[in-house]
């Protein structure tokens, strides 16, 4: 078996550490938004919440919470999906540094817009959706990508639950062959195959939408 062969093999599980990536990424991003959104537009109250629910699964490690999730529900009569579990798990936790990213962002949005769309006559929601919002999703651009790779190395975890992806059929590959080194050595260019595509794909995003004069040398 030659090196071609056993990316042949690993590729079996390639679709399903993809699946695990966009899943948990999706998630994310989701979760994510709606704590940005709560945040600028909620009361002081529910913000105090949501700094205590980003603090909680910010300090939670993702393998705990993955086990919390999938063999502890059960416990109380809740059974959840393999998948189900890494976007409940690493999913959520990434949402949480996600938040972050975008609090930092919203931060960056500058004040004189604000006034003067208040000063047109704008809601708090409007102001929100049409200037802090696609501000927001720009300057957020480096730390969504950051948070995205991190899922990305974090979805090896899936194997735990039962989700054959890349490593799973590495330890299967490694047990049969022997040649552990080889094997694992073709899970790093998978991964960074992928990391590769991903940063590629976010950023022709952001070149997309990028604001004309902002970034340009």
């Amino acid at each position: 078996m030659n090196f071609l062969d056993i990316l042949e093999q690993l590729a079996q599980g390639l679709g399903h550490t993809l699946l695990v990536t966009l899943t948990c990424s999706a998630t994310a991003l989701l979760v994510g938004l709606v704590m940005a959104g709560l945040r600028q537009l909620g009361t002081q109250r529910i913000g105090w919440v949501l700094d205590v629910l980003t603090y909680v699964f910010r300090g939670i490690p993702v393998l705990v919470l993955l086990f919390m999730v999938y063999f502890g529900l059960p416990s109380i009569g809740l059974k959840v999906s393999p998948l189900a579990a890494m976007a409940l798990s690493l999913g959520l936790i990434a949402a949480a540094y996600l938040s972050e990213v975008f609090r930092g962002a919203l931060q960056a949005v500058s004040a004189s817009e604000i006034l003067a769309a208040q000063a047109s006559g704008m809601s708090r929601l409007q102001i929100f959706r049409y200037i802090e919002a696609p501000q927001m999703l720009r300057f957020a651009v480096p730390g969504m990508i950051n948070e995205f790779t991190s899922i990305l190395k974090y979805s090896p975890f899936a194997y735990t639950v039962g989700i054959p992806e890349m490593t799973k059929q590495a330890m299967n590959l490694t047990a049969t062959t022997l040649r552990g080194i080889e094997v694992y050595l073709a899970v790093g260019v998978l991964y960074f195959g992928i990391y590769w595509i991903l940063i590629r794909g976010v950023l022709r995003i952001e070149k997309h939408f990028r604001v004309p004069g902002i970034g340009d040398a």
